[in-house]
């Protein structure tokens, strides 16, 4: 199981940046960040796998950027005009190293940071 350990949380005006990022034992093929607002279910923010290919939800799509470095072994997230309802609680997961399409539900992510909070004011 790849060990995760998420940084860069904090609080932030709206309309301001943040860039998280998660320091990894092992990237597998498929990397991802998910967020989770009280009362709501954990949802994929974005994924990305070992070529680059990357998936936003519709709601970060054009704000938030995701990458990583493969020899550093970590996964970034990039968060421009962060809006209140972007805040939650953020993790890092992995998926099994056999998933090669990335677009997957938290259920199919099996390892998973300890999750960093993210708070934004209005």
């Amino acid at each position: 199981q790849v060990q995760l350990v998420e940084s860069g949380g904090g609080s932030v005006q709206a309309g301001g940046s943040l860039r998280l990022s998660c320091t990894a034992s092992g990237m597998t093929f498929c990397m991802a960040w998910f967020r989770q607002a009280p009362g709501k279910e954990r949802e994929r923010v974005a994924s990305n796998s070992h070529y680059g290919q990357v998936l936003y939800a519709d709601s970060v799509q054009g704000r938030f950027s995701i990458s990583r470095d493969s020899v550093k072994k970590i996964l970034y997230l990039q968060m421009d005009s962060l809006k209140p309802e972007d805040s939650g609680i953020y993790y890092c997961a992995a998926a099994e190293p056999s998933r090669t399409f990335c677009g997957l539900p938290a259920s199919d992510y099996k390892s998973w940071g300890q999750g960093i909070q993210v708070t934004v004011s209005s």
